[in-house]
């Protein structure tokens, strides 16, 4: 009876060992594999003007892009200005409606003292406000280029994510946060430097 005893308790023993060291070799794979991935990111992907892209809050499609000495209003500015204009479609797939984050869009190589777009409605040709869930509007976004800026034939448009969060770390409240770009869209820009002269 006490052989069996110990028996038991050595097979005891040598289970918890062995899970153990099994859930401490998970950990330090884990652990591996999160350094690992963050050293060396997926490559981002690259999306074409017209394919859809999946933000998590919104389904962006990207129309195009150009260089205009007007705003979306179509209104010129009483001193000389230079806009860059990307158009695109927003389907907002929350269940409220909101407004499209200033951050949703970046550029790669950065554009030095750019300021954050104003976000245009076309068919109002007017500022744009909340849109609705599963209603896709037509959008521009507008940016005001420096003065001394000569704009590219090129450039490489970021579109940024979200995340849903049920309880945030700060208010405890459900929300949308903004995380790293998804996409990148190439982006012709022709004749901008003829445009930005006018």
């Amino acid at each position: 009876m006490a052989n069996e005893q110990r028996r038991s308790l050595r097979q005891r023993l040598f289970a918890i060992l062995i899970a153990g060291i099994g859930s401490a070799a998970a950990s330090v794979i884990s652990y591996a594999a999160a350094i690992y991935h963050a050293a060396n990111p997926a490559p981002l992907r690259t999306a074409a003007t017209g394919e859809m892209i999946d933000t998590g809050q919104w389904h962006i499609t990207i129309a195009g892009a150009r260089i205009s000495n007007k705003p979306p209003t179509g209104i010129k500015p009483t001193e000389p200005q230079t806009f860059l204009l990307v158009d695109f479609e927003a389907d907002n797939r929350s269940a409220a409606s909101t407004f499209i984050p200033s951050a949703l869009f970046s550029f790669d190589p950065t554009i030095p003292e750019l300021p954050e777009p104003t976000i245009y409605l076309v068919r109002d040709r007017w500022i744009a406000g909340p849109v609705n869930p599963r209603m896709p509007e037509k959008l521009t976004a507008a940016w005001q280029l420096p003065q001394d800026y000569a704009p590219p034939p090129e450039l490489r448009l970021l579109v940024g994510s979200q995340i849903y969060k049920e309880r945030d770390n700060l208010y405890g409240a459900s929300n949308w946060f903004d995380r790293e770009p998804v996409a990148a869209v190439e982006l012709d820009l022709p004749d901008a430097g003829a445009e930005a002269r006018r």
